[in-house]
């Protein structure tokens, strides 16, 4: 618009001038311009309210690295020393072989408490046996008791080698020893005899 003297060029400068006269009377172009300056401002807000929030979430941020470090510091000044982590160790150590022992102990107690068990059971089996012996042993009497008094036989029950005994005469008050050997005589006639014997009473 002016050459190299400083002088302007009137007739380039109102040229000019008519061409911009002429485009904004052209109303698509305002209302281009109109619209590109709302988006604009529009980008503007946009840009300016990410940016506030990148700024409060970058102070946070902030805020939590400095809290980490205080801690970080803290903990750092919490920390015992080599001698003391030592002292610990050794305590927890301890500790562990006396929950090993315990443990130990425990399952030789359980141990002991089974072995109880399994006594006390053989012990009730063992009652159990005892008590149907005896009863066994005192029907076992009550018979041998009703066949003396029927036969009048109280039969010699120690030696097994012999069939012996005593017949008892309670009118003649009279005892008769009587002793067979089963290898010299066959069980009828050792029945027989003994059936002689009582008939003769």
């Amino acid at each position: 618009m002016g050459d190299s003297s400083g002088k302007i060029d009137v007739d380039k400068l109102i040229s000019y001038s008519d061409d911009l006269v002429a485009v904004l009377k052209e109303k698509r172009d305002i209302n281009i311009l109109t619209q590109c300056l709302d988006k604009s401002k529009a980008l503007r807000s946009s840009c300016d309210a990410e940016f506030n929030e990148a700024r409060t979430l970058l102070e946070d941020h902030q805020k939590k690295i400095d809290e980490c470090k205080q801690k970080t510091e803290k903990a750092k000044l919490e920390v015992p020393a080599d001698a003391e982590l030592d002292l610990l160790q050794k305590e927890l150590d301890a500790e562990h072989e006396k929950e090993r022992l315990l443990m130990e102990e425990l399952r030789v107690i359980n141990n002991e408490i089974n072995d109880l068990g399994r006594q006390r059971i053989s012990v009730e089996e063992h009652k159990q046996a005892l008590k149907k012996l005896e009863q066994e042993e005192l029907r076992a009497q009550r018979k041998l008791s009703m066949y003396a008094s029927v036969t009048n036989i109280i039969p010699n029950l120690d030696d097994h080698s012999k069939i012996s005994g005593h017949i008892v005469d309670r009118d003649k008050k009279m005892v008769e020893k009587f002793e067979f050997d089963p290898t010299n005589m066959a069980a009828f006639d050792i029945c027989q005899s003994i059936w002689k014997m009582i008939n003769m009473r």
